[in-house]
């Protein structure tokens, strides 16, 4: 490639990660790095007060089973969550993808992350083409009939919630960034917040109270915190008897 003198600046003359994103033409909405991230954090708040560990199942871009009489079909949902289903399979073993005709139990929710080559179909935009799949919407609407359905839209910030109303799924009006779920005793918003190194605008789960549901590390951190709180408190205490405290021994 011919070099110009001075050099030419690479992000001007060469394309960029906007001209090569992780995405194959023939197969739109693979992940990219915020598609990794973002079900991770849904995951680690994902704690229904109502339901044990061991009976709730989430995944991120498994392959999702739907049709026992098109066994080959699946859509693959950026990220779901069964509820009353077996963290393993069969009590005994990771699944390789989740088949509901075997399963049993339906998805409660699930979040897809919008992206350019996968807009219109996330939002039920595209028609379904003869003798082919159904599309997601058809899916989790008229098949499995999650009663939830949240998109978000990481480049305004915008969620939309669609909740399963009788046979159709109908938009819901939201007064702030988020939407509670009675039936698994959690919400799900948005968080203005920093998570593995990025700040930024998250989907997160949160409790009764309107507490964000903490991820362990976080819960680490705050306890760490109180137990440095605990031992300055006790070194004042002891300060104030005329004692030096040796904070070496307590740390």
């Amino acid at each position: 490639m011919y070099q110009s003198d001075p050099p030419l600046d690479p992000k001007k003359v060469l394309p960029t990660m906007y001209d090569l994103p992780s995405e194959d033409p023939e197969e739109p909405g693979l992940p990219d790095e915020y598609h990794l991230l973002q079900p991770q954090l849904l995951r680690y708040t994902f704690r229904p007060a109502n339901y044990p560990e061991d009976e709730i199942f989430v995944a991120s871009d498994l392959n999702l089973y739907y049709d026992v009489r098109h066994p080959l079909w699946y859509k693959r949902p950026d990220w779901f969550a069964v509820i009353g289903v077996p963290r393993l399979y069969e009590q005994r073993e990771l699944r390789l993808s989740y088949v509901v005709w075997q399963e049993g139990v339906n998805p409660f929710v699930v979040v897809e992350l919008l992206s350019p080559g996968t807009e219109k179909e996330d939002l039920g935009q595209t028609l379904r083409d003869a003798n082919q799949p159904p599309t997601k919407w058809e899916v989790y609407e008229r098949i499995l009939r999650v009663p939830y359905y949240i998109v978000f839209d990481r480049y305004n910030d915008q969620l939309r919630v669609f909740q399963l109303v009788g046979s159709s799924y109908s938009e819901l009006e939201l007064g702030e960034p988020r939407v509670w779920m009675n039936d698994i005793q959690l919400g799900l918003g948005l968080w203005q917040g920093v998570y593995q190194g990025i700040d930024r605008v998250w989907l997160r789960w949160y409790d009764a109270e309107g507490n964000w549901i903490l991820t362990a590390e976080e819960r680490e951190r705050q306890r760490a915190e109180r137990e440095r709180r605990r031992v300055e408190r006790l070194a004042e205490q002891l300060r104030s008897l005329g004692v030096e405290p040796n904070l070496d021994d307590e740390v």
